[in-house]
């Protein structure tokens, strides 16, 4: 057996710590007596001091949580507005429209109708049991007005309330093939109902499609057969249909209105790929016209060209590609978009044969996710046999970066794009110029933008589209995804400015879900947050003044994703509400009533809060001859070469104060360089 015998005597080895006890230390019972009893071994005084570094830390956060809490108290608090009316709908309601006196409610099964004055219920609409998941809605005239649904399954619903009753017209992306059936992401109506603009999707691909809508022949037909839209009572219609009848059925038995007739349909920009033409003269003969910049399909790059480039580009940042891991898939895949409809413009450009009304819509916008090209289409066109599968776009707005999202002013006079690189460019579509181009310097994705209605254009009543003030001050309300929102000031002569609203908040309760302009008033926005308070600020003052509240008995349900709508011609806000006992995601899905709760502006001293200045009279350029339009554009045009000729000594200081710069470092430089 083999015995290990050990060389060197048994030491005890030196201290492996800086901070052991000494025993030879005399006054140590002087500093504390009891810490000789205190101490431990390790690995204990590792677990001791992350156990005090955490307490620390948590003291810390309460600490400052505390003097936020206690600066809460001091601020001046905000008034608290609870609802003047309210009433219950059966079942989850999903989405509100408001159009004149009237307010409909989608529902988890079917369609209701309200009026705002007494909110009583008009009429309901469940004849297929199916759940409404978004309403848009458009004032016809006369009594009548058009509407959007969309239900659960992405199908589109057509409707024409008159007289107090749904009449369906026609269900839009109806198909008798289940597998080639297309859903619906999003529905636009234009402004006075003449235009309806709908989003589909399929499996593979994504395009939208424009209808122009027969309200004149409606109006006309309601007129000569008024007993028509009246024998569809929508409580007879709905006792008298039973459940297995389907949505086609329903569609055959109510299309007793003139169809909608599809005049465009616009699909998402292929991506750019080698040229396949053989001389310069080849891509000329595919451009129909040089006046304008096109998608970029008639160039004249190979594609060996594009994969050396490409080489290129991977083996120069080779570091930073690997760093980001693996490249997104170049698959095609169903897009979004965002798309608006436009007014008469000078840079909407029709002939001088097409006639074009100051309050109809003359085109519309759009650009996709991920796409840099705002393409602008033109909606006056002749109806064909054929539709053309792939139209060109009429103007074509290239930008530095993708397009995040973009907005129209409620005037339709303005038109604001927002980039992924934080750059906001704002248009007068009247003029045709930008009329302010800024950016935030932080590293902030933008999330959405709303057109505020400034002081100056603060009236009683809402302005006629096509109207505007005199020399206004353009505001832009801008949210971030991280909940922080600022303020452009873009005035007619002058330098925009941009002002920071509120930073990112510290509470993750105090997120910002929602923000919506709120037209009755100057410089007024609606913002929701997480927690659900609902808060009206003053963005001139950067001051939350009043915050509309429900009753103690209920809760703003899913406040992540609230349910409401702002009317600006009754001036009122409504808001869905829960009881409180529903607060949890599972018991608002078997919510058998929902709670509508209508705040008017009207009862509340809000005009107050927001002073206006004296009104300016209204000027509408698209009813002024040519030559007026003329004097009006070089009059702006002098304004602004004035308020440049003021700050051009201030850029001649700063390019002089550069060029001394430059001068002196470059003498420093030679100097550097003799021997």
């Amino acid at each position: 057996m083999a015995v290990f015998i050990r060389k060197h005597p048994l030491e005890i080895p030196p201290p492996s710590e800086k901070d052991w006890l000494k025993e030879n230390e005399e006054d140590f019972f002087l500093q504390d007596p009891d810490r000789k009893h205190d101490a431990l071994p390790q690995p204990f005084r590792m677990i001791n001091k992350l156990v005090m570094l955490v307490f620390e830390n948590a003291m810390e956060i309460i600490e400052r949580r505390e003097m936020l809490r206690e600066a809460q108290k001091l601020k001046v608090q905000p008034a608290k507005c609870f609802p003047t009316a309210e009433f219950q709908v059966t079942g989850r309601a999903n989405c509100l429209a408001v159009s004149g006196k009237y307010v409909f409610v989608g529902l988890s099964m079917g369609l209701y109708a309200f009026k705002v004055s007494d909110c009583k219920e008009v009429c309901a609409w469940d004849a297929v049991k199916t759940e409404i998941c978004a309403i848009h809605a458009s004032d016809l005239g006369s009594e009548r007005h058009i509407l959007l649904a969309v239900d659960e399954m992405g199908l589109v619903w057509l409707f024409c309330f008159h007289k107090e009753s749904f009449l369906l017209i026609k269900i839009l992306n109806e198909m008798e093939d289940i597998s080639k059936r297309s859903t619906c992401v999003e529905v636009v109506l234009s402004p006075g109902g003449d235009y309806a603009g709908v989003l589909l999707q399929g499996n593979t691909k994504a395009w939208l499609e424009i209808y122009r809508l027969p309200k004149d022949s409606w109006l006309k037909e309601t007129e000569k057969n008024p007993g028509a839209a009246a024998g569809l009572a929508c409580r007879e219609r709905r006792s008298s249909w039973t459940s297995a009848e389907s949505p086609v059925s329903a569609n055959k038995a109510d299309a007793k209105l003139s169809l909608p007739v599809l005049l465009l349909k616009v699909k998402p920009p292929k991506p750019i790929t080698g040229s396949s033409f053989k001389s310069p003269v080849d891509a000329l003969k595919k451009v129909d016209d040089g006046s304008m910049l096109g998608l970029g399909y008639n160039h004249l790059i190979k594609d060996s060209q594009w994969e050396q480039q490409e080489a290129i580009f991977c083996s120069t940042y080779r570091e930073y590609l690997e760093a980001e891991g693996e490249r997104e898939s170049k698959e095609e895949i169903p897009r979004r978009a965002t798309f608006h409809f436009l007014l008469p413009s000078r840079i909407l450009q029709v002939g001088p044969e097409m006639k074009v009304q100051p309050d109809v819509a003359a085109g519309i916008s759009v650009h996709w996710d991920g796409s840099h090209n705002l393409c602008l289409y033109l909606l006056n066109r002749p109806l064909k046999e054929k539709l053309d599968s792939d139209p060109k776009p009429d103007v074509v707005w290239p930008c530095a970066a993708p397009i995040a999202c973009s907005a129209v002013s409620s005037c339709s006079r303005y038109l604001a794009l927002a980039c992924e690189d934080a750059t906001i460019t704002i248009w007068d579509k009247h003029l045709g110029y930008p009329l302010s181009v800024t950016a935030i310097l932080e590293e902030r994705l933008i999330r959405s933008i709303h057109f505020l209605r400034s002081s100056a254009a603060a009236s009683d009543e809402t302005p006629c589209p096509g109207t505007d003030p005199a020399c206004p001050t353009v505001q832009l309300l801008v949210l971030c995804t991280d909940s922080s929102f600022y303020l452009v000031k873009a005035p007619g002569a002058g330098k925009s400015s941009i002002t920071l609203l509120a930073d990112r908040p510290e509470d993750p309760n105090l997120a910002v879900s929602a923000v919506v302009p709120v037209l009755a008033f100057p410089s007024a926005a609606l913002v929701f947050s997480w927690n659900g308070t609902v808060s009206l600020m003053n963005t001139a003052t950067s001051q939350i003044v009043y915050c509309f509240s429900t009753p103690p008995s209920h809760a703003v349900a899913s406040p992540w994703q609230p349910v409401f709508i702002v009317d600006s011609v009754n001036w009122c806000l409504l808001l869905r509400g829960d009881e409180q006992q529903q607060a949890d995601a599972m018991a608002q899905s078997r919510a058998s009533h929902s709670t509508i709760f209508l705040f008017d502006f009207n009862s509340y001293p809000l005009k107050e809060a927001f002073p206006k200045e004296p009104d300016l009279p209204l000027k509408s350029l698209q009813n002024l001859p040519w030559i007026e339009r003329c004097n009006i554009f070089l009059r702006d045009r002098q304004q602004s070469l004035l308020e440049l000729r003021k700050q051009l000594p201030e850029y001649w200081s700063r390019l002089q104060a550069q060029a001394a710069a430059m001068d002196k470092e470059r003498q420093k430089v030679k100097g550097q360089k003799k021997p």
